[in-house]
């Protein structure tokens, strides 16, 4: 593995900051076509046996913040069950790889989250091949920017924000809570864009916003079984749904609205949801932990 290969830092370790290269893909993209490629702990995230003996079911664990996820998971002891759409094979090969690299079992299951069949059978077969469910990672998401506002979207691409980024979340979540048992955890993936939506991704933030609140209430449902429901709320990350559903002048300047002035890679994203998932984290649930390079929160 060389630096250019897949390590996006420069000199000093210092992360790429905007503008990026001018690209774009369709979606739903490829890390291995980015330019940077995106960092996913590839060479730097070392485990500390934080969650031996567990299991993790990711959705969208292909690439991104879930395959950087997957593989910090494995790395801390964890078998790792994940799915990704069939268009993603060849990225899901590849997190599959460094999961088992790390030593660990890992289960792919291509499938598409907006499919409720699809959903309720995930976390079975997580139990049925990998032995258990212990932490659940709501993460596939899809999002399609519209600069000309709300007349541009459809209600096709409305219809698929909802389906993937809220009814697949639901529907796994409910399938998995027979299998969970106290001291299991559900981290949800949120964003910055349900507190401070940006205009051009209107429906992708409306069901950001659904997901904290989904989050709190839940959380509070299940805390008497002694099962945490947390969220992670990340601000810009590179990932390939920035070059495949923004404009190239979008994905130029990606990331300079943050006050550290750049996306975040995938790499940092994880150790939060290492946290959330570990034994130290375990009188923590109902939170949002805000990983947006410094944009303030509530």
């Amino acid at each position: 593995m060389t630096r250019d290969q897949h390590s996006p830092e420069g000199p000093a370790g210092q992360r790429p900051e905007p503008p990026f290269p001018g690209q774009s893909q369709p979606h739903p993209g490829s890390g291995e076509a980015m330019r940077p490629q995106p960092d996913h702990g590839e060479a730097s995230y070392r485990g500390t046996g934080r969650l031996a003996g567990r299991t993790a079911l990711i959705t969208g664990g292909d690439s991104g913040i879930g395959r950087a996820v997957a593989l910090a998971f494995a790395r801390e002891g964890a078998d790792v069950a994940f799915c990704h759409l069939p268009e993603e094979q060849a990225d899901a090969d590849v997190t599959a790889q460094l999961v088992k690299e790390s030593g660990r079992r890992v289960l792919a299951v291509a499938g598409d989250v907006r499919e409720e069949d699809f959903c309720t059978s995930l976390p079975a077969r997580c139990v049925g091949e990998l032995g258990g469910l212990d932490i659940l990672v709501n993460n596939a998401a899809y999002q399609m920017s519209q600069p000309e506002g709300l007349a541009a979207i459809t209600t096709g691409q409305f219809d698929r924000v909802m389906r993937t980024n809220l009814y697949g979340m639901f529907w796994i979540t409910r399938a998995a809570l027979p299998g969970l048992r106290p001291g299991a955890s559900i981290i949800n993936t949120a964003s910055v864009q349900a507190y401070q939506p940006s205009p051009h991704l209107l429906d992708y933030a409306m069901t950001k916003a659904a997901i904290v609140a989904f989050t709190h209430g839940l959380a509070q449902q299940l805390a008497p079984e002694g099962i945490r429901v947390n969220a992670v709320a990340p601000g810009p990350v590179w990932t390939p749904l920035i070059p495949a559903t923004m404009d190239e002048e979008q994905v130029a300047h990606f990331g300079e609205q943050s006050p550290l002035g750049r996306a975040a890679q995938p790499a940092e994203m994880a150790p939060a949801y290492v946290f959330l998932a570990s034994p130290e984290a375990s009188y923590i649930t109902g939170e949002i932990l805000n990983a947006t390079g410094g944009t303030p929160l509530p």
